[in-house]
Parts: C-alpha cells; structure tokens; sequence
C-alpha cells in the first residue's frame, strides 16, 4: 500500500507540472474567445487557483495551501487536480493532505432554455495524507455524478447534483482493528447568485448518506462561496465558509484563480 500511495504522489506531482504546461501551450494556440462567466459551474474553463486554508477541527485545527489547476480540453470536457499542503497543530506535523480528482463532461448545452445544462462526472479522493498525523482519511473515495444546471432568474442559477458514493475501508495501522467498506449517495442544490457582472455568491447545501456493514450514517456539509472578478477573463478572488455541520468542522479558504 505504501508503495502505490507513493506511486499516486509521484502521478500527481507530474500531472500537476503537465497541466498549467498544457493550459499555457493552449493560451498561445486558441483563437480569440468570448468573456468567461465563471458564475457557472457547468462552464468550464482552463484555471489555476490557489487558497490559504484554516480548519477548526476537534482533533487538531489545520492551517496550509490548497492549490487547484483544471485544464479544459475543449468547453465540454474538463480535468480537475486539488492538492492540499497542510499543518495539523494538534499533531504538530505537516504535509500533503488526501488529494482529490475530478473530470466532467458537459453533454448537453443550451444557453437561453431553462434547463441549460447536464454533465456527468467523477469525483476521487486519493489517501495521499498520513491518518498517523492528521492530515489524510486512509481511504478511498469515488463518486460518479450527475450534475444540471437550470435557470430560476436571469441572476440566479441551481445546479442541482446526485452521486453514488463508495468509500474503501479506512486503514487503520492498528492489528485487530477491522475497517468497512461504505456505499451510499449524495445530493446537493449549488445556488449561483449574481449580484452584479463580476461579483457572485455560491450556496451549496450537501447531504450524503453511506452505509458500512449495516450501520447508516448521515453527513450534512455546506458551502459558501463569494467570489469577486477583478479583471474579467483573466482574474477573480474568493472567500468562502465551508462547514461540516455533522462533525462540527469549520473550513475557512481565502485565495484567487488565473484563467489561462
């Protein structure tokens, strides 16, 4: 196991120096386009985001970098990478935290109609960080999904989401210690809300359900997300509250995103 999580952090170390090379070498290539609207989801775009993290946490508040590089292979089909560098102050230890993976495909496009979009897509979190200190979960995570996007007003926008979620049984280290396996589902209402042409609001309530070995068990998370464009196609800021109301967990991000 050590091995392949070695061999994961080697993969993605690479993929994260490929893709801001394929973006660059695509910015110089592409012809003219139109202005991004990154008030959206279901647009995607080729961009570079970088966030200062805080989580308050029970077993150990987390301080560090979350970096961010999707690279759009064309306007329907999109490749995310997410690495985390963080402190745990509770352990005293930092390092790379659980790196996640996404792809999407927009398959259905039509601007003026109110269901203007569908996608579907994969979500992987990959056991990169250390359980031993605080900074990973010890297992795996996938989640195939469907996403829509439809038009309530001209400013406000829903994208409401389904996935099946499966989670690997979390490694423990411990002998005698027996881990299982969870499957389940998660739903979520993303809301865009457009305050002017640059400034936008994320609201994003997130309710997953998983079972592991006849137990159920229900997590209630959210986002909250504003995001400011300071020179449009090319930069935008952002804030956001993102809380793990079951487990009582506050995260706490602060950054910017290049569109490329």
């Amino acid at each position: 196991m050590a091995r392949l999580l070695n061999m994961n952090r080697r993969t993605l170390f690479l993929l994260m120096l490929w893709l801001p090379a394929a973006a660059w070498a695509q910015t110089d290539t592409a012809p003219p386009r139109a202005e991004i609207d990154a008030s959206k989801p279901t647009n995607l775009y080729t961009q570079v985001n970088a966030q200062a993290e805080a989580t308050a946490a029970p077993g150990g508040d987390l301080v560090g970098m979350r970096f961010n590089v999707q690279y759009a292979f064309d306007p329907n089909n999109l490749l995310l990478a997410e690495v985390p560098l963080l402190y745990n102050t509770g352990t005293e230890k930092f390092g790379l935290a659980d790196c996640r993976m996404r792809y999407f495909n927009k398959f259905h496009v039509n601007p003026s109609a109110r269901l203007n979009a569908l996608l579907a897509g994969v979500d992987m979190t990959l056991p990169t960080g250390s359980s031993k200190n605080g900074l990973g979960g010890s297992a795996w995570s996938i989640a195939p999904t469907v996403i829509a996007g439809v038009m309530i007003t001209p400013k406000i926008f829903a994208f409401p989401g389904l996935s099946y979620v499966h989670v690997t049984a979390p490694e423990t280290g411990i002998e005698g210690v027996t881990t299982y396996a969870s499957n389940g589902f998660g739903v979520q209402t993303n809301m865009s809300i457009s305050f002017s042409k640059r400034a936008f609001l994320f609201v994003n309530p997130i309710y997953t359900w998983l079972s592991s070995k006849g137990s159920a068990k229900d997590v209630w998370n959210g986002e909250f997300n504003m995001n400011y464009v300071v020179k449009p196609s090319k930069l935008k800021v952002n804030a956001g509250w993102f809380p793990n109301f079951t487990n009582e967990v506050n995260t706490f991000r602060l950054g910017g995103t290049v569109f490329l």
